[in-house]
C-alpha cells in the first residue's frame, strides 16, 4: 500500500478542520449540501462533458493506483536475472530459455522474451515492446489528465459556488444575523473548490505521473535487457549496458553482490 497517499490525505483534512478551530470558525459551517453539490456534482458533471464515458469508467482504477501502486520489479534483481539469462544463452544456447520466460509473471517481459525464443527480427521485437510502451504511456497519461483538468475546474467551481451563496445572502439584508451566516456558507464552496483542487485531484495526478515513469523507466530496462539477450552480448555487457538504470547509490552496493 502507497502510505503516503492516506498520510497526506489525513494530514489535510486535519489541517483544513484544525485551522477552522484556530481561526474560530464553526466546524457546523461544513455542513452545507449546496456547497458540496456545487463542487463535487459540478466538477463531476464537468469531467463528462470533457471526456469520453470509456476514460471515465477507468478513473476508480486509477485513483486506486495512488493508494495501492502496481508491483514493480526491484531494478538489482532484474539486473541479476537479465546476466543468469545471458549465462544460459551463452551455455544451452537461446531455446534454453523457454521455461525461464514460463516463469515469469510480468505479460510484458514474457511476451518479449517468448519474440527472441521463436526468432524474431530483432528490429521487429524492439518496435512491438517500443509500441506497447507507448500505448501505455498514452493510457495513463489520460488517466492523469482527468485529475488535472478536475483540479482546474474545482477552484472555478468554488467561485461560484460562492457567488451563489451571496446571492442568496443578500435576500436577508433586512436581518444582519441571518446575512452574516449566509456570507459565511457562502464561502465554503470556494473552500471546498481550493481544497479538492489542491489537495486531491493535482497531487493524486502528480503521484500518477511519478508512478508512470517509474513503469516506464522499468519497461526500458527491460527492453534493453531483452535486445542485449537476442544479440548474443556476454553476461559482462549487459551488467554494463543495464547499470546506467540503477540509481547511483545502489550500483556499488550489486557491484560486490
Amino acid at each position: 500500500m502507497e502510505i503516503s497517499t492516506v498520510i497526506g490525505i489525513v494530514m489535510g483534512l486535519i489541517s483544513i478542520f484544525v485551522g477552522m478551530i484556530l481561526k474560530g470558525a464553526p466546524l457546523s459551517a461544513m455542513n452545507n449540501p449546496a456547497a458540496f453539490l456545487i463542487i463535487i456534482g459540478g466538477t463531476v458533471s464537468c469531467l463528462f462533458i470533457a471526456f469520453r464515458m470509456d476514460e471515465l469508467k477507468a478513473v476508480p482504477k486509477i485513483v486506486k493506483l495512488t493508494f495501492n501502486k502496481p508491483p514493480a520489479h526491484d531494478k538489482g534483481e532484474l539486473l541479476n536475472l537479465f546476466v543468469e539469462l545471458s549465462q544460459i544463452a551463452r551455455r544451452e544456447g537461446i531455446l534454453a530459455l523457454e521455461s525461464r520466460a514460463q516463469e515469469i509473471e510480468d505479460p510484458f517481459f514474457r511476451s518479449g522474451l517468448g519474440m527472441v525464443i521463436d526468432g524474431m527480427d530483432p528490429d521487429f521485437v524492439g518496435d512491438v515492446l517500443d509500441a506497447e510502451l507507448v500505448t501505455m504511456q498514452q493510457r495513463h497519461a489520460v488517466g492523469r489528465t482527468i485529475l488535472q483538468q478536475a483540479g482546474t475546474y474545482a477552484p472555478t467551481l468554488g467561485v461560484l459556488g460562492a457567488v451563489v451563496g451571496l446571492i442568496a445572502a443578500l435576500g436577508h439584508l433586512d436581518d444582519i444575523n441571518a446575512l452574516g451566516h449566509a456570507i459565511a456558507a457562502a464561502f465554503i464552496a470556494t473552500i471546498l473548490g481550493i481544497f479538492t483542487a489542491y489537495v486531491l485531484y493535482l497531487p493524486l495526478a502528480n503521484k500518477l505521473k511519478l508512478i508512470s515513469e517509474s513503469e516506464v523507466a522499468e519497461k526500458r530496462m527491460i527492453i534493453e535487457g531483452i535486445l542485449s539477450l537476442q544479440a548474443g552480448d556476454s553476461p559482462t555487457a549487459i551488467e554494463a549496458k543495464l547499470m546506467v538504470f540503477i540509481p547511483q547509490s545502489q550500483r556499488a552496493a550489486l557491484k560486490k553482490e
